[in-house]
């Protein structure tokens, strides 16, 4: 039996799951803009307590390790990292974009295309890949500026589905017979459920002192304009 909690703060969501044996048995998630610093610790500790287990029950800690929110990912990870020094427990990374497509086929089992996750980065960037229907990556994890020839090849010879919020602004751009689009929240840590109890039958895990998020792009500090007089 494997226990595991389950934190996604790649994005603008914050979200822990707990899922016994990869079924989901308790979720607190909340989408807001910089609520993960103030909110994660209050909905891991409300999360153990709506499933009645003690933190020393846990067999493994998981955490979407990006691509993301560089701060988002910053929180995250630490919290997890925090928890598996603490309890000494195993420590699973899991792809962002994979958890999001996951997600998707987790709430449509028949669906035959593709599906293409987007994270929104800035003004016509996305941080996205393409999957398969049986979650196999078909175009690897990348940063892309998004125009009406991107994906061309793909939606010529097969039904796209776009997820995430990057999706949302693509959409007068990828105006494609084959493009779909769904917009629902997939940044749940409850679609990590299936993929960290694989990772953890697999032992798949990761060294807890070095690991560091996906950024996949690096931070870019930006100061405000000065006002002035």
């Amino acid at each position: 039996m494997a226990t595991i909690l389950q934190i996604e703060t790649a994005t603008p969501v914050c979200s822990v799951a707990l899922a016994i044996n990869g079924e989901t048995i308790a979720l607190k998630e909340q989408a807001a803009q910089n609520i993960h610093a103030a909110s994660l610790t209050l909905f891991i500790e409300e999360v153990m307590q709506t499933a009645g287990l003690a933190y020393k029950d846990l067999d493994a800690i998981a955490v979407s390790k990006g691509p993301g929110s560089y701060t988002g990912l910053r929180i995250g990870v630490s919290t997890a990292k925090g928890l598996c020094f603490a309890l000494d427990k195993p420590f699973i990374a899991i792809p962002t974009l994979q958890m999001m497509a996951n997600g998707f086929l987790l709430q449509h089992p028949n669906y035959g295309g593709l599906i293409c996750p987007m994270i929104d980065a800035r003004r016509m960037e996305v941080f996205t890949a393409v999957y398969n229907n049986k979650l196999q990556e078909i175009e690897a994890v990348n940063a892309k500026i998004v125009d009406e020839k991107s994906f061309i090849l793909e939606l010529d010879q097969n039904y796209v589905t776009f997820i995430g919020d990057g999706a949302e602004k693509c959409m007068p751009v990828l105006d494609h017979q084959n493009a779909h689009f769904s917009i629902s929240n997939y940044n749940s840590a409850a679609n990590m459920s299936s993929l960290a109890k694989l990772a953890f039958d697999h032992q798949n895990f990761e060294d807890v002192a070095y690991f560091e998020p996906f950024y996949l792009k690096d931070f870019v500090f930006t100061t405000p304009k000065s006002k002035t007089n």
